[in-house]
């Protein structure tokens, strides 16, 4: 299979790791990259061999057949467009887009002009919620009710160097982590029908407690608790928690009650993990069902080039990103009107992987 040939826009601190996982994918090949800072994509040249070029002469190149995505949330949507006119396919990190117009118009875009979209995160295809999904499926928890989603924290800005965007359109706990716990939801039980909500915002402004920008201020423009329910089509019922405002707690990362038993995942941004199965008494471990268990994050991107040199449908595609994106959003939206939204979007769970799979296959 003739490998796919990537430019690469965005060269921050997530790029590193998408280009390192690359490696494991032969389908993927990196033709040039682009940031706007120069400095950066020159450091991504001189680490990984890709050359540095600007925004524009990437997106010219008549080489390049699908453009990686990894600048900041505010900027998803805009160079994903500027992708498919420039005739390219276009994958993107998460979230989709700032807000639920903004991923219809790529969405629609990439569906007149015939090209995908993709987008992140591709967590959801490592061993760990892959063998959560065959567990469910399998019929490990008998009819699923219920389930509770647990991400607390105090915010990044105490490690992360440049942690402004956290707390802008696009960032806080639900748009910046929501999408690893939401995609993982819906891959294992279904689209979402209709969600309730109450948001909420500790403080107004935060302190970076990390070199170079130690103890700068940083104002926080977006709302930093949200608690919420969601009613999935298929009728179950889970409570999802996420907060940049909690020092430390003791919940799960997922759970998944059933009629029969319950089921602990793994952490959602991460590819492995235990997986435990409980009938009321104590947790079992469940022997993981798949590989790709390491940090894999580019496994999304080549599952999509896959899809396009095969005609197949790929997993991480934009009608399941605009989902979720369309269930954040419907966090603030219950909130504020003090209502239940249902959602319009319903697509499909994606495909799972196929079992047995050896290191860089994906079907």
């Amino acid at each position: 299979m003739d490998p796919v040939r990537i430019g690469l826009i965005g060269c921050g601190t997530i790029s590193a790791a998408y280009l390192r996982a690359a490696a494991t994918f032969d389908i993927l090949h990196f033709v040039g990259c682009a940031d706007i800072d120069p400095a950066a994509s020159r450091r991504t040249e001189e680490n990984f061999g890709v050359p540095a070029m600007s925004v524009d002469d990437l997106l010219g190149r008549d080489d390049v057949e699908v453009i990686l995505n990894l600048t900041i949330p505010a900027a998803h949507a805009t160079v994903n467009l500027a992708a498919i006119e420039a005739g390219k396919h276009a994958y993107s990190e998460k979230p989709f887009g700032l807000d639920v117009a903004q991923g219809r118009r790529v969405l629609d875009a990439a569906d007149a002009a015939g090209l995908r979209v993709g987008c992140a995160p591709d967590t959801f295809l490592g061993g760990g919620h892959q063998t959560v999904r065959g567990l469910i499926d399998a019929g490990a928890v008998g009819h699923p009710v219920a389930g509770t989603a647990f991400m607390m924290s105090p915010g990044h800005e105490r490690w992360h160097p440049n942690p402004a965007f956290y707390y802008q359109p696009g960032g806080g706990p639900l748009f910046d982590m929501g999408p690893y716990y939401l995609t993982a939801l819906v891959h294992a039980l279904g689209p979402v029908r209709r969600v309730a909500a109450i948001t909420s915002r500790g403080r107004e402004t935060r302190t970076i407690g990390s070199a170079p920008r130690r103890g700068e201020l940083i104002d926080v423009e977006v709302d930093t608790h949200t608690a919420g329910t969601l009613e999935f089509a298929s009728g179950v019922v889970v409570t999802v928690v996420m907060s940049f405002d909690v020092r430390l707690h003791s919940n799960r990362f997922i759970e998944i009650h059933g009629v029969d038993a319950s089921l602990s995942a793994p952490d959602p941004n991460g590819f492995g993990g235990a997986v435990r199965v409980s009938n009321g008494r104590e947790w079992e471990d469940r022997p993981l069902t798949h590989g790709y268990t390491d940090n894999m994050r580019s496994i999304g991107l080549a599952d999509m080039c896959v899809g396009i040199r095969t005609g197949r449908d790929h997993r991480c595609n934009g009608r399941l990103a605009h989902h979720v994106l369309e269930v954040m959003a419907s966090f603030g939206r219950s909130s504020d009107e003090g209502r239940h939204v249902v959602l319009e979007s319903r697509p499909e769970r994606p495909a799972p992987l196929p079992t047995g799979l050896a290191n860089g296959e994906l079907d």
